[in-house]
């Protein structure tokens, strides 16, 4: 048996989402009934699970924060791929060696300390775990199942005919070679049956030998190729294996590294372990007593095809390997975001966005980069922000000046206005300021904060059909609406608001003009005259300044009215109160008041006896 099955089942520790990805798409490939890939492990991660594609569907797969819990939840999962860097690959595969469910644990860390990987690799072995590296791309069962990125992208795997079984067993230590002699076996034979890169550090947890030994019993190898380097003496025990009888089947064997004889002191070639340090470990060496030995050793590495392609039809010609029939292979989905990138779709978007821009270095505010009008330095306040956020226009500094009037104007207006009521008595239940803010806001509308909409309507009608003040009463009374903005509970002619005054005195230093507030005031003299509490109010001067300000700044009478019906006017109280409602919820935390509940005293029990229906 190969060292996968198509039941083979990994942990995956990290949550390397594109070689998990690459996994999965292996699986879709060689339609396997279930992914390769049963849990992530991810001790930072807050996520319970991560979504990948299976084909065009997604999956979700787990993710535990230990290995111990992603263990208890999927038993049948053998295979650990440790992912994890050199500074604690050591940790997690100690740790996963505790399990005894792992049968293989794969680790890519590279540079793992000789004295640790030691003590790693003889755990390991007592304990009859398999070890694939340090610094290793891993392990392929074609048609079963593959770890990680072995083998490159899917259309490399495709080609290499790695998507099913062939008939030779391969063991490197390089993964990038492995990837291309992958490439040369499919050219000049009928693809690996089963396919080891063993890593490159100095100390591995497996050989060559205990890879070759299994291929050996394994029926559906039928030669083996080995590709050693220059560095180390593993290869010497596949040559006593051939030797005593131990591997029957043909071996071709070929060490890179040469070209080392021609330096004049030692040379390392890229991995820990690819270093000579006595004659015995160089690759010429090496590769003479395999061919004394009786493997198939090439006299270069060009060659090496050639002597793939003689071994495999000297085995099919004796019936040893059969033609093999080409399964169908199912058309590989695209990426959408590479499909994307390259041109390739086109997609509808879902939103539209046309004030601000989060794609590039720095996010922008209608075209201008928020650093341009968040700092002190900026001179900008929050009426500019609202002005590119809420209207996308760079406003003079009177508008700006009179939006952030707006906002401190309305900010609060005490504790017993139903929005603040609200957010205290939620804060006091013990709910978050987000919760009890919500609350206060919901009280927001035509009874109390949305007079600002109504006056500027109402007003703005009036004003622009050329309506007498005693027409527009009239007209109000008709329509049995009271006049939107117009009266005080407790402010009066005696008694103004000092809100309005100030609001009033802004208009008239800075505003161009302000004709609809004019003709508010015109119809204030006929109100007060009947009741000297019916004064243009706050949320009334708010309102029609508002549509003064805009007319100023020269936007149509129909943009205007997209303002007024669309809610905007009412944004400017909700904007405002929500800086009075937050303040209101964190003094009742501050106090740590207590649960409220209204007192008896105040609510009129009328409650009859039920009628009881026969």
């Amino acid at each position: 048996m190969g060292l996968f099955t198509r039941d083979t089942q990994a942990i995956f520790w990290n949550n390397n989402r594109s070689a998990i990805q690459r996994m999965l798409d292996y699986d879709y490939v060689i339609k396997r009934e279930k992914p390769s890939v049963a849990a992530i492990v991810a001790p930072t991660s807050s996520n319970k699970f991560d979504k990948f594609f299976f084909g065009t569907d997604e999956v979700m797969i787990p993710i535990y924060r230990s290995t111990e819990e992603a263990a208890a939840a999927h038993p049948n999962a053998d295979v650990l791929l440790n992912f994890a860097s050199f500074r604690t690959a050591y940790d997690v595969t100690m740790d996963a060696l505790r399990f005894p469910q792992f049968k293989t644990i794969m680790i890519t860390a590279e540079g793992i300390p000789e004295r640790l990987a030691r003590i790693m690799n003889k755990t390991a072995r007592d304990k009859g775990v398999l070890i694939i590296g340090p610094a290793t791309v891993g392990a392929i069962t074609p048609g079963a199942f593959k770890v990680a990125n072995i083998g490159g992208t899917i259309e490399n795997i495709v080609k290499s005919k790695l998507h099913r079984p062939g008939s030779c067993g391969l063991v490197t230590r390089s993964g990038g070679l492995f990837n291309e002699l992958c490439n040369i076996i499919a050219l000049n034979a009928d693809g690996v049956a089963d396919g080891v890169a063993i890593g490159g550090d100095r100390f591995v947890g497996s050989v060559f030998i205990d890879h070759l030994l299994r291929m050996e019993k394994d029926p559906n190898v039928k030669y083996m190729l080995l590709l050693g380097e220059v560095g180390g003496r593993e290869e010497y025990k596949v040559i006593e294996a051939v030797k005593s009888g131990k591997i029957t089947k043909p071996v071709i064997g070929w060490c890179i590294g040469t070209i080392a004889q021609h330096f004049s002191s030692g040379v390392q070639f890229g991995h820990a372990g690819a270093s000579a340090n006595a004659d015995e470990e160089t690759a010429v060496a090496k590769n003479q007593a395999m061919r004394e030995a009786g493997i198939h050793v090439p006299d270069s590495f060009n060659d090496l095809p050639h002597v793939i392609k003689g071994v495999y039809e000297e085995l099919k010609g004796k019936g040893i390997i059969k033609d093999i029939e080409e399964p169908e292979v199912p058309p590989i989905p695209e990426d959408y975001a590479k499909a994307l990138a390259q041109g390739k779709i086109r997609k509808p978007k879902n939103f539209v966005c046309t004030i601000s821009d989060d794609r590039g270095e720095e996010a922008t505010y209608a075209g201008y980069p928020i650093s341009s009008v968040a700092t002190p330095d900026t001179g900008k306040t929050i009426g500019d922000v609202v002005s590119l956020l809420w209207f996308k226009k760079v406003y003079p500094r009177w508008a700006v000046d009179f939006i952030e009037t707006v906002i401190k104007t309305v900010a609060d207006h005490g504790p017993a206005v139903s929005g603040a009521h609200n957010a205290k008595v939620t804060a006091r239940a013990g709910k978050s300021v987000v919760e009890s803010l919500v609350t206060g806001l919901l009280t927001i509308g035509p009874r109390f904060g949305g007079a600002i909409d109504g006056a500027a309507k109402y007003f703005k009608y009036a004003h622009d059909n050329n309506m007498s003040p005693a027409e527009f009463l009239n007209y109000m009374k008709k329509q049995g609406i009271p006049i939107p903005g117009i009266g005080h509970r407790i402010k009066s002619v005696r008694n103004p608001d000092k809100r309005v005054e100030g609001l009033k005195k802004f208009a008239a230093e800075n505003f161009p003009a302000t004709p609809l507030l004019e003709y508010a005031l015109e119809v204030e003299k006929l109100t007060t005259s009947k009741k000297d509490n019916l004064i243009l109010n706050v949320d009334g001067t708010i309102g029609i300044l508002m549509v003064d300000m805009w007319r100023a700044l020269g936007y149509t009478e129909e943009e205007i009215d997209e303002f007024i019906e669309s809610g905007t006017l009412n944004s400017f109280f909700i904007l405002g109160r929500t800086i009075g409602f937050i303040g209101h919820i964190l003094d009742e935390k501050r106090l740590g008041m207590p649960m409220y509940r209204h007192p008896f005293d105040d609510i009129l029990y009328d409650v009859q006896k039920a009628e009881e229906i026969k």
